[in-house]
């Protein structure tokens, strides 16, 4: 691993993980899986509660930048403790009318701007002059 890298882990979250939370992987981390984007899923082995959550700890560690947008919501209901069964061990298969996931674009260059917003390209539409502004004698 390359000095840049090293120093990275160590003074960033937003790239992956941290030194901690690798060496907290390494020791404490059971494997449970991994989504189609490349994140890793895992649990504290043994008989470790979590006593913020009342229940085993559970954590994923990001394919690059960390956005929770990026887990899809069956992995997201397991780590919320909404299922105890992890989608890996599961024969899930999605229903004709959901469709894929696509990670959360806003604050980026991908993020949708409807037509006569002022952040959308092109010119805005004229007013058209049907508003009528709340008076207090109204």
């Amino acid at each position: 691993m390359a000095l840049k890298d090293t120093l990275l882990r160590i003074f960033t979250w937003w790239n992956g993980q941290t030194m901690s939370l690798a060496l907290y992987t390494a020791r404490r981390g059971q494997r449970v899986g991994t989504d189609e984007a490349g994140n890793t899923y895992y649990r504290a082995q043994g008989p470790l509660i979590d006593r913020s959550v009342g229940a085993e700890r559970r954590w994923v560690v990001y394919n690059g930048y960390a956005d929770a947008s990026k887990v899809p919501p069956g992995w997201r209901s397991w780590l919320c403790h909404n299922g105890d069964v992890p989608p890996s061990e599961e024969a899930y298969t999605p229903r004709t009318w959901q469709k894929p996931h696509v990670e959360n674009l806003t604050g980026t260059w991908g993020a949708y701007r409807p037509k006569g917003s002022q952040l959308s390209t092109g010119q805005r539409p004229a007013a058209t002059g049907d508003y009528a502004p709340w008076t207090p004698g109204n």
